[in-house]
């Protein structure tokens, strides 16, 4: 591994480029989606936002369309939180991952009464249910359940057993009915694919996460994936050359070996809640240099904001609200920014609107000068 000495603004210039925010990248969803890894969905308009911005010209109703036929689906994979997955990488990332999610639910599991012969009836009960092609609601499986004579009680039940039925491989996101999702079998919607021992699937991971979020820490990438930290090193030491070793303060590093020096970028970004920008590492310190608080996007509670990024650093945060005519985009800085930055970030805001494809109304708040 080679070395060097880097700082927080470098790894931000890096993970930029890396991760198609500043650098051309693919130009269909499942490919984007594929090079990421995965991409954190429990926001789920967020999270086509996340895909669209990093898709040239793409709108809404075009990624829409992937993962409505399936090539991109929705389901619990990584850490216990919903992800979008290429459908040809469930199988094995669920095989890698799900058992970890899985013990961790399982304190949660005995307060809820729920054990492996509730989960065996249920899975079965889906499987009928959604065999032959049946695209079915949460409230529709409620239904089935109680039916069987399996209580669902509170949500929470059932949100166990449908995420569990998810760690599993029996179902997954089927195609939206109107606003509502919907669940799939997995074997019908993601095809048996070739199969990667764990040490294959573990040393894919690796090299999918440094390659498009690096420079990352050992930490960061066990936050990201939900594997243990001797997993992330074991990951690092197999990729082995293939990953460069950089070094900032008493840190380690790493990132692709092969990847392109990046040249600095002037850019502007609005990123959506749960960005893999931010939340695909534990640390997220280096975006904080200018504003010197990390702390809106750090997952303290489920209320993480939409934020404004400037050449990589946090500088506000922003929401949107839909009218029958436009779309209303409420920009908040947090820092003073200059004329050019409030320029590109206007410039990023009118990429929003142009994705839902909806007239933009802009609305800014105390943008200070210098």
């Amino acid at each position: 591994m080679g070395s060097g000495y880097v700082t927080h603004r470098d790894i931000c210039r890096w993970r930029l480029a890396g991760q198609f925010l500043t650098t051309p990248g693919p130009s269909r969803a499942v490919e984007l989606v594929r090079a990421l890894g995965a991409v954190q969905a429990q926001d789920y308009a967020g999270a086509k936002w996340a895909l669209g911005q990093r898709l040239p010209g793409a709108t809404a109703a075009e990624v829409e369309r992937e993962i409505d036929e399936g090539r991109v689906l929705r389901t619990h994979v990584l850490r216990p939180t919903w992800h979008l997955v290429a459908a040809e990488d469930l199988r094995w990332m669920l095989a890698l991952t799900g058992p970890r999610v899985m013990a961790l639910t399982e304190p949660a599991n005995r307060r809820l009464g729920l054990d492996r012969e509730v989960y065996r009836k249920s899975h079965r009960i889906f499987e009928k249910a959604l065999a032959g092609g049946r695209h079915l609601t949460r409230t529709e499986l409620r239904s089935r359940l109680e039916d069987a004579g399996i209580p669902v009680g509170t949500g929470q039940r059932l949100g166990h057993l449908m995420m569990r039925a998810e760690l599993e491989g029996v179902v997954c996101s089927g195609a939206k009915k109107g606003n509502q999702f919907t669940y799939a079998l997995v074997d019908e919607r993601a095809p048996a694919a070739p199969s990667l021992n764990r040490d294959e699937a573990l040393r894919e991971l690796t090299t999918r996460y440094f390659g498009a979020r690096g420079p990352a820490a050992v930490h960061d990438f066990a936050w990201w994936s939900g594997l243990t930290i001797t997993d992330a090193k074991r990951g690092i030491e197999m990729v082995g050359g293939a990953l460069e070793q950089l070094r900032i303060g008493d840190g380690s590093y790493w990132r692709a070996a092969d990847r392109p020096a990046s040249r600095r970028a002037m850019s502007a970004h609005l990123l959506p809640n749960f960005d893999e920008y931010f939340i695909g590492y534990r640390d997220r310190r280096a975006i904080a240099v200018r504003s010197g608080d990390a702390s809106s996007v750090m997952v303290t509670n489920a209320l993480v904001p939409n934020v404004i990024i400037a050449d990589g650093q946090l500088v506000g945060v922003w929401k949107r609200v839909l009218t029958k005519s436009a779309v209303v985009v409420s920009l908040r800085f947090s820092v003073r920014i200059t004329d050019a930055e409030e320029r590109r970030v206007r410039k990023a805001a009118e990429r929003y609107a142009g994705y839902l494809e909806l007239p933009l109304e802009l609305d800014v708040e105390k943008v200070a000068r210098r």
